[in-house]
């Protein structure tokens, strides 16, 4: 291949490339601030730093899955971070959301997470947190309105084979 071939082959790749490295660049930016109090005493059980850290990854990525799942009304999204009632509540929405041609979307902005309870035999825990976020609502597919929300959310998770899931996931009254 000769040098002109070569540079415009590579030129036309740097343009393809462009737009993905700014749309990754950029989708950094949208993750919430995340603080976490001292989990010192949490329970019977020491919480180790490293499963703390995959806990609070998890529980993050857990209002990702169900930001995606309810802006597209599919509730099969919920299943890479939600079991049981918390997944049976999040799917019985998104299926009245279908009915009615409503989607909702969340952004969260911050979570200030407070870990409550590590269980003795490490299958659950319990935390609390103070999440701001906006909402956005469409009525078949026209935006009805957007509000920033700032609420408190008690979750409890508990480990599958290879990460911590929400089973249990209530907004709490102010």
């Amino acid at each position: 291949m000769n040098k002109s071939l070569a540079r415009v082959y590579s030129r036309k790749l740097l343009f393809l490339a462009c737009p993905i490295l700014v749309t990754l660049m950029l989708s950094a930016f949208d993750e919430p601030a995340v603080h976490v109090e001292s989990t010192d005493s949490v329970g019977p059980r020491v919480l180790e730093k490293q499963t703390e850290t995959a806990v609070i990854r998890d529980y993050v990525q857990a209002w990702q899955s169900m930001s995606h799942a309810l802006q597209e009304n599919r509730a099969d999204l919920l299943d890479a971070s939600f079991v049981g009632l918390a997944k049976e509540k999040l799917a019985d929405t998104i299926g009245e959301q279908a009915k009615l041609g409503i989607q909702t979307s969340y952004r969260d902005q911050s979570h200030d997470v407070h870990i409550l309870f590590y269980s003795p035999e490490g299958l659950s825990i319990q935390l609390v947190d103070t999440v701001e976020y906006d909402m956005r609502i469409l009525d078949h597919n026209k935006v009805q309105g957007t509000q920033h929300v700032h609420s408190r959310y008690v979750a409890v998770l508990t480990p599958t084979e290879v990460r911590w899931k929400v089973r249990i996931f209530q907004a709490m009254p102010e």
